[in-house]
């Protein structure tokens, strides 16, 4: 007996799919404004203001950066994104002559209790290092496979570190700005940027990180 015939009605005919762009790294170009819109829309989710692009050569290092954290935080030998875990001047300077463009991402935040260690405060927290890190994702995705966070303020991902036992979050563990012996002061100023200490609780005030991208 022969076989039976096939019913056609049955077939479905999958379509060949659309063959996407393939993403160019190191390109060494920048970053595009279709690409800095995209980070612009997404950051406002986390309080972002502005990302400025600007030349690496910039920042401003200095080894007395390393004193404001060793004395006066509470976080210095107690948190992975802070010294002694991160990392010294010498290979500070190492890293950024590996980089010539990076993003400078402002924020802006007015809560006259914003030193208190509350839930509150620790929820926003989160919620911004992890955007800082999503938004170095994304770039990742668009090709800067070299981009690096420097989240401003200290992680409170734990409410307490687990330093120096294991960091129970590694893939979202970043290197603070000033963990990373940058003057951010300094480097404002070399991106003629002016920006002033709030004196009182309810003043306005502006706080900064950085991407490292290429």
């Amino acid at each position: 007996m022969g076989k039976p015939a096939r019913n056609l009605k049955n077939i479905v005919s999958l379509s060949k799919p659309e063959l996407k762009e393939p993403v160019s790294f190191r390109s060494n170009i920048g970053i595009s404004e279709e690409n800095l819109a995209l980070l612009h829309e997404k950051g406002k989710q986390y309080g972002l203001e502005s990302i400025l692009p600007f030349r690496v050569n910039n920042i401003a290092v200095a080894q007395w950066v390393n004193l404001k954290c060793r004395y006066g935080c509470s976080q210095y030998k107690a948190n992975w994104s802070c010294p002694p875990a991160t990392p010294d001047l010498n290979e500070v300077r190492i890293i950024l002559s590996e980089y010539s463009t990076a993003l400078l991402l402002v924020g802006t935040q007015n809560r006259n209790d914003f030193y208190k260690d509350s839930n509150r405060n620790r929820t926003d927290q989160v919620k911004y290092w992890k955007g800082i890190v999503s938004l170095e994702r994304m770039l990742f995705l668009k090709g800067y496979d070299k981009a690096i966070s420097l989240v401003s303020g200290a992680c409170s991902l734990c409410k307490k570190c687990a330093y120096p036992d294991a960091c129970r979050f590694p893939q979202e563990k970043r290197p603070t700005v000033e963990s990373f012996c940058i003057d951010l002061i300094g480097t404002l100023k070399n991106l003629d940027i002016t920006t002033r200490v709030a004196m009182e609780l309810n003043e306005t005030f502006k706080y900064y990180s950085i991407i490292l991208l290429d």
